[in-house]
Formats: C-alpha cells, sequence, structure tokens
C-alpha cells in the first residue's frame, strides 16, 4: 500500500492545521526529562542545556548526559563556577566539544552579567555566547512562550512536506519559516515548538514517515504527490575529504602514557588526548614523524585508526614511543585513562593500541 492509498481521508483532528497539531501533541507528546512543567513555567537553564545538547545528537544518547549535568550542576551559577575539565570530561562521548566550550561561556556570561537570569526576549539571548538563532527562538518559546517560531531539522522536514516546498535545504530554511510563523497560535507557543519537534521526530520521519497517523495527513501536498520522501529537497552531497596523520603512544617504562591537552580553537579545543602531528591530505613519513619525540625507540603499530568528523574522514597511523620525556604533557597510566575526557577518536587509539597487546 502506497503512502497515498494509506492516508486518511477525514483529517485526525477538524479545525485548522494548527488546532489539528496542537490537538496531537495534547494527545502524543513525548515525556522527556526536560519537559518537567508547561510551556512558559520551565526552568530556562534546564531549557538552555537541553537545547545545546540536542545539537545534532539524538534523544535517547542525550537524556543520560542531561540528567547527569544537573545532578553536578543543578543551575546557570553553579555550572559558570565549574572546572573547565570537568565540563568536558562530563561531555566526552557526545560530540561536537565546541558545544560544551561555547556553554560554558554562555553559563559564565549569564551568571556575571546578567546576575544569573536567562534573558527574556529573542534578540537579547542572540546576545549570549554560543546561541544561534534556533536555541534562542527554542528557549523564548519554550521557557517563556514566547511569540516565535524554532526552525530546526524536524521543523524543515515537516513544513517541506506539508507544502511542498521545491527550495533546496537548508538553503530554503527562510520559507520555512515564514510558513511556520503563519501557523504560530496566539498562544501556546512553546507548546506549538515543541509539537513540530515531536511530529517530525515520531510522524514524519526522515526515511519512514507514518503518514497514516499524521494530523495534518489531508493537507499534505508532498503526500499528495505519492512521493512525500521527495521532500525537503536537498542539495547534493559532496564528497568528504580525508586527512592523514599520526598519532603517538608515547610511553615510558611503568607504562605510563603521555596524555597532552589540545589547543582550545579548533577539532577538540581544550580535550586531553594522545599527541599527533598535524591532519592533513598527505601523510608524513614515519622517519618525519619520529622527530616528534627525542626517543628511546620507534615503533610504527599495524592498522590505522579511522574517525569521521562533520566535514572530513580522519586517518590516523600509530607510532608507539619509548621515552622518559612527557614534553608539554602529562603521564597517565592506561588504567586510569577513563578519569580524563578523552573524545571518541582518542579512545579508539587507545582501544587499537591496548587490542594489539592482547
Amino acid at each position: 500500500m502506497s503512502a497515498v492509498d494509506a492516508f486518511p481521508t477525514k483529517p485526525l483532528t477538524d479545525g485548522p492545521l494548527t488546532d489539528r497539531l496542537l490537538a496531537w501533541f495534547d494527545d502524543q507528546h513525548r515525556v522527556l526529562p526536560w519537559r518537567d512543567a508547561p510551556c512558559g513555567a520551565r526552568d530556562p537553564y534546564r531549557v538552555w542545556l537541553a537545547e545545546v545538547m540536542l545539537q545534532q545528537t539524538q534523544v535517547a544518547t542525550v537524556i543520560p548526559y542531561y540528567e547527569a549535568f544537573l545532578a553536578k550542576w543543578p543551575n546557570v551559577k553553579a555550572l559558570a563556577r565549574a572546572n573547565d575539565d570537568a565540563v568536558m570530561h562530563a561531555w566526552a562521548g557526545l560530540g561536537y566539544y565546541a558545544r560544551a566550550r561555547n556553554m560554558l561561556k554562555c553559563a559564565r556570561a549569564v551568571a556575571d552579567e546578567r546576575q544569573g537570569v536567562f534573558p527574556r526576549d529573542e534578540a537579547d539571548l542572540l546576545k549570549l555566547p554560543g546561541v544561534g538563532a534556533y536555541t534562542a527562538a527554542a528557549i523564548a518559546a519554550i521557557a517563556f512562550n514566547g511569540p516565535t517560531v524554532a526552525v530546526d531539522g524536524n521543523v524543515i522536514r515537516t513544513l517541506s512536506r506539508l507544502y511542498a516546498i521545491d527550495a533546496e535545504m537548508p538553503k530554503g530554511k527562510d520559507a520555512v519559516a515564514h510558513k511556520a510563523r503563519a501557523l504560530l497560535p496566539m498562544a501556546r507557543g512553546g507548546d506549538f515548538a515543541e509539537a513540530l519537534m515531536d511530529l517530525g521526530a515520531r510522524v514524519c520521519r526522515p526515511k519512514n514517515p507514518d503518514c497514516p497517523a499524521c494530523p495534518w495527513a489531508d493537507a499534505c501536498l508532498a503526500l499528495a504527490t505519492g512521493d512525500p520522501l521527495a521532500y525537503p529537497r536537498k542539495a547534493v552531497k559532496k564528497t568528504k575529504p580525508t586527512r592523514r596523520g599520526w598519532v603517538f603512544w608515547v610511553e615510558r617504562q611503568d607504562g605510563s602514557v603521555v596524555l597532552e591537552k589540545r589547543p582550545g580553537k579548533g577539532l577538540l579545543g581544550g580535550m586531553m588526548g594522545f599527541p599527533t602531528t598535524a591532519w592533513q591530505a598527505d601523510v608524513l613519513s614515519a622517519e618525519a614523524a619520529a622527530q616528534s619525540w627525542p626517543s628511546q625507540s620507534c615503533v610504527v603499530l599495524p592498522g590505522r585508526v579511522t574517525h569521521t568528523f562533520t566535514h572530513f574522514h580522519l586517518e590516523l597511523q600509530v607510532m608507539r614511543v619509548t621515552s622518559e620525556d612527557a614534553g608539554a604533557g602529562q603521564w597517565c597510566h592506561p588504567d586510569e585513562l577513563s578519569a580524563h575526557a578523552l573524545p571518541s577518536l582518542m579512545q579508539k587509539v587507545a582501544r587499537h593500541v591496548l587490542a594489539l597487546r592482547v
């Protein structure tokens, strides 16, 4: 049965599109830990924290991190006072570490410059470090019931299908925002924002939309064409380049290895990790890489560690170095690596090396 054949001949609820959506949301909304009070009555700190974590990360992944952060830092002033390394350690595994660095900057700005109070106005929220258009709109709508529209991937997908918007996304985001503003109710701005999120997450899914369950099925122009998956229109993905480099497992006699804190800016900024060369298109020879460390011996380990970032693939060859010189780093026994905020890439390196010893 095709999606067109499956959708109801009558809307699941009567009335204008916004009323249908809110009626569906009242019955079908997701129960999530950051939805602990009605929209407009929520702690903006908790709304902000959830929205930062949810950027490019699945809800199921975020929930335990969100709960752990609240247990350690229950309000924005507590987070503002937190040690950077402790926050980065708590963040490890969520990825996109610039979010964590900006989160700390934002918490400190709110605590120091605004007496720990998040602004209600969307324009003022945009002035906070690391707060972009979507996050500002989401906080304004959900925490304060502001009359604004937060346009994320779910909203782009659902409204692109509802109105069969031909513009390529995300370039056509303004067209989606225009349609969303036309649907915005006079009240319940926060519920409207979350209803769009839930509709995209539960019904208007990227690959397997549940069109028969959609409160907008009878009005959906993409569904009427027989091919809702044709929307949103997407530009052809560019092929990701591959960068290469060396990572050093620098080991002294007692088995401890060197960890370095990476520069504050750039990928994995501020995170602890094993020393590496630069990541570039052409890899250095083993002989050239070995010049990075004064050592008693250097051994190239078999295999490679691979990782994919947003804009490129990475391949690292591993060199085990015997040395008593930690350089700019610090010594850590492999049994204690879990005490440091190692990003996923560096955890892969540790697993790769330690597996070779079994």
